[in-house]
């Protein structure tokens, strides 16, 4: 049995999140029946993490075993003939059978898209904003970040993970042009719903509904209630993971 890597990304719209749902079509479910088919035996794929329904990732891995003879390369082609368009693959390497897609990595990195103008073109890809929202504020807000590591206040309830600490290394809003703004966020970990309730929070001190203490507090009261409303899934992009 020979572990693999597959690195990909996807465009989340039409998907209820990477995770296989009893209910719902998800990324993992159609490149795992992808990769089944064309390979002729089970492939169980294990991600880097999970996304919400709607998020898109721009790179993703995901990790599989198995004792199948195939070229990598060749199933690389197949796969992006077969897949729907809105899923491509980039790459299927052998790796080390002790590495693992999800308690390997070290950092993940996300994205989410702003934009202060009406633009027809991007108004599925990123999240209309007030022309005067405040910029620096937000980013002001957004250092605080780096002073905590309990996370619990962006989290989404009820959750079965064990701790919500997590180590954030960088948090900034960049302009890319005159319209449209991007807040790259990189941490060892993200909780579920984590980045889009951290987004609508700092929205929240840009547009100066709550100011940078009263984020501050927010991230001290460790409850959900007090954060602002989780920014649409469909601005926000899962751009890289690092081992």
């Amino acid at each position: 049995m020979s572990r693999y890597f597959i690195y990909f990304q996807y465009n989340g719209a039409a998907y209820h999140g990477w995770q296989r749902q009893p209910n719902g079509n998800s990324v993992q479910e159609t490149l795992e029946d992808a990769m089944s088919t064309l390979m002729r035996t089970t492939v169980a794929l294990t991600g880097a993490g999970r996304t919400d329904a709607g998020v898109h990732a721009r790179y993703m891995t995901a990790h599989f075993d198995t004792d199948a003879t195939f070229d990598t390369e060749h199933l690389v082609k197949r796969l992006n003939v077969y897949l729907p368009a809105d899923i491509a693959v980039f790459k299927i390497a052998q790796v080390a059978d002790h590495l693992h897609a999800r308690f390997d990595a070290i950092t993940r990195t996300y994205q989410y898209h702003v934009h202060t103008h009406k633009d027809a073109f991007i108004s599925t890809q990123s999240l209309q904003v007030s022309p005067t929202i405040r910029f620096d504020l937000m980013n002001e807000a957004a250092k605080m970040l780096f002073d905590y590591i309990d996370f619990t206040s962006f989290s989404k309830l009820h959750t079965d993970v064990k701790t919500n600490n997590c180590t954030i290394t960088h948090a900034l809003w960049t302009q890319i042009d005159e319209h449209r703004w991007v807040f790259t966020i990189t941490a060892n970990r993200f909780l579920r719903n984590m980045v889009r309730a951290i987004v609508g929070t700092l929205l929240q001190v840009g547009t100066q509904k709550i100011t940078i203490d009263d984020f501050k507090r927010i991230i001290e009261s460790k409850n959900r209630g007090k954060a602002g409303t989780s920014a649409p899934a469909h601005a926000l992009y899962l751009t890289d993971v690092k081992y």
